[in-house]
């Protein structure tokens, strides 16, 4: 049993100030292998106090952005020095598979290079032209000042990474709350931002649950800034909670995501092979639990039978178990409350008159899936319609739905009824149809016969409940600034306008 100390205060670990502390559970059989801090505001208001501190009177937010980005650097480097440990650390607290967690770790560490490189590459501000040569006008960009993370369970450490980086990178100073499922991958995270040399009170973490820490780091009067991933009913709680401090609100909330298949995509053995590949992808990677994942599969109805077969029988066929085990493809759910709810939601799509292709229940216990494991076999939904909880809803399961159409028009109205709006993805090999789709979807990022890439370059974010503002990207640095407008006259003189 891992015992951890994961509470950071002004560069102090610490348990919680009541002493409480939280199991955590590994998904893949219900176990408890770990035990955290159980924090609570009190303990959220003396890592802000710390962060406050750090940002009105540390050297941190007046360091060079020179010094800044060799400190992300050292930190991507830390990453690869422990690659093999984290990945195993989240693969054991999210239940994704090993391979998965390299992933993420490598995604982290080019996470830090890129707005270490970004800083670097700008310069003094944005000269403006007023006119006259006797003014100097210039927009310089100044850190927000103390940031409150809140990240989610199902990627904790990719998460936590988009949040941190251009923080770090603005100047500022943090407080972030992990999810109380999934904080290791956090806690070693911070760990590393210390040994790289990060002053003292920059970087502070509170574990415990989000209706105690993050309501009140939401609410604090000394946080400048909240930044939110997770759901949709979270995260209007959190807007609600720094709208009374008129805070600077990021939020990601999630999407209903579709993946729009035109006949044409399917026409050669290559394109119908690599279509349905992806649409597994897009599905059932960690399990369903992703943001982005694309469970809307809307396809053309002259091959949906034929793709859908063979999407159902390959569903079958994915090995789950352990994420530590030789050949496994897909883990657990990352707890029990997502296992049955995954069920209910199942239960309500066949009531509503889905029909059943593939998966639908928990497999059976093997060497790899230990009995009380979250396990949940992928699950394939045919003939879906828009009136079904399971097409509206978001799901974060191993749950794919199949919703047909006949024209382009009808397909992007099938793509564009939702209120969210985060990711979609459009297959066709008509290049103009491609670009015509993708610019009617109302999504963030839209890919075209692909699913599921990011660049850390490039902003990421929704449309509609998906949420507000962005991450990545020089759009996700600027979340983290305040534009100042600095207007300097170099030859005054009286203006005159009054008389007297």
């Amino acid at each position: 049993m891992l015992t951890r100390t994961t509470i950071h205060t002004d560069g102090t670990w610490r348990d919680a100030l009541s002493g409480e502390t939280r199991d955590v559970l590994d998904p893949a059989d219900g176990r408890p292998f770990a035990v955290v801090a159980e924090g609570a505001a009190a303990d959220a208001d003396a890592a802000v106090t710390a962060a406050r501190t750090a940002f009105d009177s540390g050297a941190w937010p007046r360091t060079s952005v020179t010094e800044r980005a060799a400190l992300l650097r050292r930190v991507a480097a830390l990453l690869v020095r422990d690659r093999e440990e984290i990945a195993l650390l989240e693969s054991r607290d999210a239940g994704k598979t090993l391979e998965e967690g390299r992933v993420d770790v490598d995604c982290v560490a080019d996470a830090f290079r890129y707005f270490a490189d970004l800083v670097l590459a700008e310069g003094a501000g944005r000269v403006v032209d007023a006119g006259s040569d006797t003014v100097h006008s210039v927009v310089v960009h100044e850190p927000v000042g103390v940031c409150a993370m809140i990240t989610p369970w199902n990627y904790p450490l990719l998460q936590a990474s988009w949040k941190i980086a251009p923080a770090l990178a603005a100047g500022n100073t943090f407080v972030i709350k992990p999810s109380e499922i999934t904080p290791l991958s956090t806690v070693a995270l911070i760990a590393l931002l210390a040994e790289a040399g990060l002053p003292n009170g920059v970087a502070n973490l509170v574990t415990g649950p989000g209706h105690t820490v993050g309501a009140r780091l939401a609410e604090h009067p000394d946080t400048d800034l909240v930044s939110f991933t997770g759901g949709l009913a979270s995260g209007v709680k959190v807007a609600q909670a720094a709208a009374s401090g008129v805070k600077k609100v990021a939020l990601e909330l999630g999407g209903k995501n579709p993946n729009v298949v035109f006949a044409d995509a399917c026409d050669t053995a290559d394109g119908f092979d690599t279509a349905v590949d992806q649409a597994l992808n897009a599905a059932f990677m960690h399990s369903g639990q992703v943001c982005s994942a694309g469970s809307r599969l809307i396809i053309e109805e002259s091959v949906r039978e034929r793709f859908v077969a063979e999407l159902s029988r390959r569903a079958a066929r994915i090995r789950l178990g352990r994420g530590t085990e030789k050949d496994v493809e897909c883990g657990p759910l990352v707890s029990r409350a997502q296992l049955e709810r995954t069920e209910e939601y199942v239960a309500s799509a066949l009531a509503e008159g889905a029909v059943l292709r593939s998966g639908g229940r928990r497999p059976e216990p093997s060497a790899a899936r230990p009995a009380g494991g979250y396990f949940y076999q992928p699950t394939v939904l045919d003939r879906c319609h828009r009136r079904m909880r399971v097409i509206r809803e978001e799901i974060f399961g191993p749950v794919l739905t199949v919703e047909t159409f006949r024209t382009e028009e009808e397909a992007v109205a099938l793509a564009n009824d939702t209120e969210y709006g985060l990711a979609g993805a459009v297959w066709t090999t008509d290049a103009a149809r491609a670009r015509r789709v993708a610019g009617r979807l109302r999504h963030g990022t839209v890919w075209i016969n692909d699913f599921h890439p990011y660049l850390p370059q490039a902003e990421w974010g929704g449309f509609g409940k998906s949420g507000v503002g962005r991450e990545l990207g020089p759009s996700g640095l600027a979340e983290y600034r305040e534009a100042k407008h600095v207007y300097q006259n170099l030859a005054p003189r009286p203006v005159r306008w009054f008389s007297g």
